[in-house]
């Protein structure tokens, strides 16, 4: 995939929701977003990360706040463009690249509009190979890559730029600021060269999103288990079917906080799946013991269609399953799992990752 038309972003919201473990916003919105932004301006080049050069300015588009409020406030193309206008405004230098920070439903597809919008390529990568819900939760801070300056903007035209000492202290007042501007807001931060973004992002991220939509839709349309293709194709397993019997769901300090229990059906009949999420699923225990936790992916699909179901879309009587899969690499060294593991979510456990 050289470019992204708009053929293409049904498959790619698809495979971003999965990819994003129940965050990263609604992919409806984000290929609302998207699909009216290459339809005014045009597909969107495609970069291989090994092409882009040493010398690219990469600017990677969020949204930030949480999915919850994202529902009901929703964005607007005009505020994507605000961000990163306003972002290359400060640095006064040249935008070569837009990139993704995460891979989720709404951004995964927020840099293809800001991309379309600006008129410059798109770089197949993500700075997690998931979604996250702190931004300096993100593999570029392992490389020593600062998240500030990040601009910030809201859908009434409010905007500003934060110069922080470190990335966590860039999470820390952008989500004050964020929580200000009503629990969502549009971001751009962690501005790279094309070397940095070579060494720090996931590579093939937004490909990976078209394949695993496709393979949930040719399944289906083959009346074949898009579950079990997409388990496959993530090297991942499965971890429990059942249906969701109660969600405990709030909305604080700018995130999506709760838990969801699901009793088993099929193979699992009899027993108890308790799903804990900040955003993003974090830890799957059933029946009291973890049977996985971040930073590895927990992602729960449609039990019959495939399609993922956010922490935000989780309801009572949905019969779904849950799969786990491997994280980047990276993420399981002393670093990554110090930035974003179990402990760090206040989890007293060490990760327990796919294979157990």
């Amino acid at each position: 995939m050289r470019e992204i038309t708009e053929n293409d972003l049904d498959d790619i919201a698809r495979g971003a929701a999965i990819l994003g473990t129940g965050g990263g916003g609604d992919p409806y919105i984000g290929r609302l977003l998207a699909s009216s932004a290459v339809r005014s301006h045009g597909a969107v080049p495609l970069v291989p990360l090994a092409e882009v050069p040493d010398d690219a300015v990469v600017l990677p588009v969020a949204m930030m706040g949480a999915p919850t409020v994202m529902v009901e406030k929703l964005p607007s193309a005009e505020q994507v463009g605000l961000a990163a206008r306003t972002l290359a405004g400060y640095l006064g230098k040249e935008l070569t690249h837009i990139a993704c920070a995460e891979a989720g439903g709404v951004n995964s597809l927020i840099p293809v509009v800001a991309a379309a919008q600006l008129g410059l390529p798109l770089v197949d990568a993500d700075g997690m190979g998931r979604a996250f819900p702190e931004l300096q939760m993100v593999l570029p801070t392992l490389y020593g890559i600062r998240a500030t300056p990040m601009s910030i903007a809201d859908e009434k035209g409010n905007r500003g730029v934060l110069d922080t000492v470190d990335n966590h202290w860039a999470e820390r007042l952008a989500r004050s600021a964020t929580i200000d501007m009503g629990c969502s807001a549009m971001i751009s931060n962690y501005a790279m060269s094309g070397s940095q973004a070579r060494e720090s992002l996931v590579p093939g991220t937004l490909s990976l999103c078209a394949e695993l939509g496709a393979l949930v839709r040719s399944a289906r349309a083959a009346h074949e288990d898009p579950v079990a293709r997409v388990v496959s194709r993530l090297g991942g397993r499965r971890l429990f079917t059942g249906k969701v019997v109660d969600v405990a769901r709030r909305t604080v300090t700018g995130f999506a906080r709760g838990e969801a229990r699901l009793s088993g059906m099929d193979g699992d009949t009899g027993a108890e799946l308790v799903l804990r999420f900040q955003n993003e699923h974090l830890v799957a225990e059933r029946d009291g013991v973890v049977e996985a936790s971040v930073p590895d992916l927990i992602c729960t699909l449609e039990r019959e269609s495939g399609d993922a179901v956010t922490t935000e879309g989780l309801r009572y009587g949905q019969r779904v399953t849950v799969i786990a899969a491997p994280a980047d690499p990276r993420w399981h060294t002393p670093e990554g799992i110090a930035l974003a593991g179990p402990r760090y979510f206040g989890y007293d456990i060490d990760p327990i990752g796919v294979a157990g």
